[in-house]
């Protein structure tokens, strides 16, 4: 069983930055697919960013030039940084885990059902 703790998030004014970040422990994947997600009140949770063991990442398109993903192998730490916030970057963000080296391609609602280890949340809000 996998633990994953957000941290980082936080109220920035429009055009901030934040640095989140997720430690796993307990029962890792030595070579893991991991991933953000965002979740606003009254909407269904999607994509951010994900990324694989060797770096390869997939961004959602709103975040592209933002926002950079990467992940910390030796300390089990995925982080998210976001430049330039925008007030729609509202919401509650989740690190997910699942064990498959590739991370799954296709639309976010599908594939946010294919993780199988989510955290707590951390909530980022964006003011304008």
């Amino acid at each position: 069983q996998v633990q994953l703790v957000e941290s980082g998030g936080g109220s920035v004014e429009s055009g901030g930055s934040l640095r989140l970040s997720c430690v796993a422990s307990g029962y890792t994947y030595n070579m893991r697919c991991m991933g953000w997600f965002r979740q606003a009140p009254g909407k269904e949770r999607e994509g951010v960013a994900t990324i694989e063991r060797d770096g390869s990442a997939r961004y959602d398109d709103s975040v592209k030039g933002r926002f950079t993903i990467s992940l910390d192998n030796a300390k089990n730490t995925l982080y998210l940084q976001m430049n330039k916030l925008k007030p729609e970057g509202t919401g509650m963000y989740y690190c997910a885990e699942r064990a498959q080296t590739r991370c799954p391609a296709g639309d976010w609602w599908t594939v946010v059902q294919m993780y199988s280890d989510w955290g707590q949340g951390n909530q980022v809000t964006v003011s304008s």
